[in-house]
């Protein structure tokens, strides 16, 4: 009999995973855009229909709008990952992308109607300017900052602008129960591609990689040489949930791993021509120890680098087989402030297997085949997963490999029980992070005495601050009508709750190291990388 979150749980990552996929990779056209947008009957028929209504239908209409529908309705016959950008999104996809933009440095909540600061990016502007957790920001220059249903959107606005501008701030400060002003240079805030790094072992490194942006392989860079300082010699590369970005991005990465001249990947277009990738002689991380974390969230530039280091025998891939994109897009300007991102190519990997999954029957049916494998067991038992022999491939060393439909890894975890996947997807959701602000928003000095040390290794959460986080839940309709058996969860909500904590006091860092305690993935990679050890830990 299924439990009650069989139903609840794939709805959740169907959605997670509608949001975080629409990323690719960018390659270079040689031809012109003069080229590639000559006038010819097509073109020109859509062009007249449009002026006919513009001029002549009995109605005004916005032929905007029909441009946008008429646009989607044709990437939409073509396959699931070339995607129609609007102008009023293409600012914040190509900051995402870019990897920063200008404002003050803050995160925040709207609490009560009001912008309450959960922490300042560190050596930001407003970090340097000496803000904290818990203040307010009551207006920005003349622009009254609280009241009820001001969207974010609106918030974020008021904060951006250009770089080295000011803002002048109205800040009240809780705990001490004052208001006071200050002048803010607005500066270039990085967006973090590098969630967390840190030592999982005395030898061995971690990185939790989000997204494969302009600034990642730099942040992946400096992420990896302060390891090596710190004695890694061996490397977990956590690739869960990144759903890629930047083809030449995840080459660079990949290349770190690779020995000289070994092939990254290569792409073919429609007329068959072939570009192939190539290791350099610059990788840091060569003829080491590594561990690659993917699942099935784990998209594009992800599969990229798992499937090369796969193919060519080098480290070892752990979790749950990958989304299955193995296609290359370009984003095209359209000339007013939009965009397309047109799939240009496919990708192989090394041993010459493709890993994009089957979209002929459309973008709904593309989408199901996700869900699809929560129901057929394959995120439960890796004999589950269908694969056909006819895309068998075999590695230099004699491994045998597949393509169609994603990366099969070398070593199979499965998924968590339904509760603690539902837990997972609360935790997700911010639910806890915020439970959290609001119960250190009441007394801001009470973990004062806890140094971080402390805090990871003696710090416990009580029944008292569980049982709130109870209380809370329950009053949230969405979690309510979950119907959590809570004290069946309390060891892993009692740890989320100590991660968010750790976040808000101190660094996403201390969050990743706290939380990954439980992680199943990672016990599997000390298993494997330590066996005698771990074994004896266990007992």
């Amino acid at each position: 009999m299924k439990s009650k979150y069989s139903y609840i749980w794939p709805t959740v990552i169907a959605l997670a995973l509608a949001i975080g996929i629409l990323i690719g990779g960018k390659l270079h056209f040689n031809d012109t855009p003069e080229k590639l947008f000559t006038t010819n009957s097509k073109k020109d028929k859509l062009n007249r229909l449009i002026d006919y209504i513009d001029y002549e239908y009995v109605d005004d209409i916005n032929t905007d709008s029909i441009v946008d529908v008429t646009v989607n309705n044709i990437l939409d016959k073509l396959d699931p990952h070339s995607v129609y950008i609007p102008k009023e999104e293409m600012k914040k996809v190509a900051e995402n992308m870019k990897g920063d933009f200008v404002g003050i440095g803050v995160n925040f909540y709207m609490y009560k109607d009001t912008i309450a600061v959960i922490r300042t990016v560190e050596n930001g502007p407003s970090y340097l300017k000496g803000l904290q957790a818990g203040d307010r920001i009551l207006v920005a220059d003349t622009d009254t900052l609280f009241g009820k249903n001001m969207p974010n959107s609106s918030i974020v606005e008021k904060l951006k602008g250009k770089e080295g501008s000011k803002v002048n701030l109205n800040i009240f400060r809780k705990k001490d129960n004052r208001k006071f002003n200050v002048s803010i240079k607005r500066d270039l805030i990085p967006i973090k591609s590098v969630e967390a790094y840190y030592m999982l072992t005395p030898d061995m490194g971690y990185i939790k990689l989000n997204r494969f942006a302009e600034s990642s392989y730099k942040e992946f860079k400096v992420a990896l040489s302060t390891l090596q300082n710190q004695g890694a010699r061996k490397l977990t590369l956590d690739l869960r949930d990144n759903p890629g970005g930047y083809l030449g991005i995840a080459e660079e990465i990949a290349d770190e791993f690779l020995p000289d001249k070994k092939l990254i990947l290569f792409t073919k277009n429609k007329n068959g021509k072939i570009n192939k990738s190539f290791a350099t002689k610059k990788g840091d991380f060569e003829d080491k120890p590594v561990y690659v974390l993917i699942n099935e969230r784990s998209a594009s530039a992800s599969e990229i680098i798992a499937g090369s280091l796969q193919d060519n025998d080098i480290g070892t891939i752990i979790g749950r087989r990958s989304f299955g994109k193995g296609l290359v897009q370009r984003e095209m300007d359209l000339g007013d402030g939009s965009a397309v991102r047109l799939t240009i190519s496919r990708y192989y990997t090394p041993t010459g297997r493709s890993i994009q999954k089957d979209y002929k029957n459309g973008n709904k049916d593309y989408y199901e085949k996700f869900t699809n494998r929560y129901h057929n067991g394959e995120l439960l038992s890796v004999d589950s997963i269908k694969v056909a022999d006819s895309l068998k491939f075999t590695t230099p060393k004699g491994k045998v490999v597949y393509g169609g439909g994603g990366i099969i890894p070398d070593v199979f975890v499965p998924i968590g029980s339904n509760e603690m996947e539902t837990i997972e997807s609360i935790e997700s959701l911010g639910l806890i992070s915020r439970f959290v602000f609001e119960h250190l928003d009441e007394d801001r000095n009470r973990y004062s005495y806890l140094s971080k040390n402390d805090f990871i290794y003696n710090f416990k959460v009580d029944d008292i601050l569980f049982g709130k986080f109870i209380k809370y839940a329950e009053g949230i309709t969405v979690i309510r009508n979950l119907n959590l058996a809570y004290y069946d969860l309390e060891d892993q909500i009692k740890l989320y709750i100590k991660a968010s904590l750790a976040e808000q006091l101190y660094d996403p860092n201390i969050y990743a190291k706290i939380k990954n305690e439980s992680d199943a993935m990672l016990q599997k990679v000390l298993e494997l990388d330590n066996p005698k050890i771990h074994k004896r830990i266990k007992e």
